[in-house]
């Protein structure tokens, strides 16, 4: 994986193989940052980062000098290695949190500017998450939801959907604040 943008750009990473990941490609994670970077002041924004596996999102959004971003994953390993990333760059705008997802959203109370999620492919319940979300008022106005997902997975119908966007076999779907 590699930096983009921001303190850290440039810098590439190897996760250990043995981690349960598929990170976000760098095309699409530029393509996504693109329209983050020129829509909201990261400084004044925390984040919040669902299955954050290699910490590829959380990671770039640090190095762009986000206020702070949550970062929850529930695979120890997949911690570890956020954590220690982190500790190397010095990267305290990062807060971790292992917890299953579907858990954490249903008892969360904070709102987040921006919020990511990059679920497995295979969970047949990826739709429950701009739910989960909307239900708990997790977004700030103007906040945004973003969901990775497979292309072939349609998100339209899900609360305070507002587009699609496709980057191959990979789609971010949009979601904004409904009060």
């Amino acid at each position: 994986m590699r930096i983009i943008g921001g303190k850290l750009k440039g810098i590439r990473m190897s996760a250990p193989a043995s981690l349960p990941v598929r990170p976000t490609t760098d095309m699409a994670k530029e393509a996504l940052f693109n329209i983050l970077y020129n829509t909201y002041d990261f400084e004044s924004c925390d984040a919040l980062d669902l299955f954050c596996g290699t910490g590829n999102i959380s990671i770039e959004l640090a190095s762009r000098g986000i206020n702070k971003v949550t970062s929850v994953d529930k695979h120890s390993g997949c911690v570890y290695w956020v954590k220690s990333v982190a500790d190397r760059y010095n990267l305290t705008e990062i807060e971790l949190q292992k917890a299953d997802v579907f858990k954490f959203l249903e008892q969360h109370k904070k709102s987040y500017q921006i919020i990511f999620a990059d679920p497995p492919y295979d969970l047949s319940n990826i739709p429950l998450i701009p739910q989960l979300v909307a239900k708990n008022r997790l977004l700030t106005e103007n906040g945004v939801l973003v969901v990775e997902h497979p292309s072939m997975l349609k998100l339209n119908d899900q609360p305070g959907y507002s587009e699609t966007r496709r980057y191959g076999n990979s789609s971010f779907s949009f979601f904004n604040y409904t009060p």
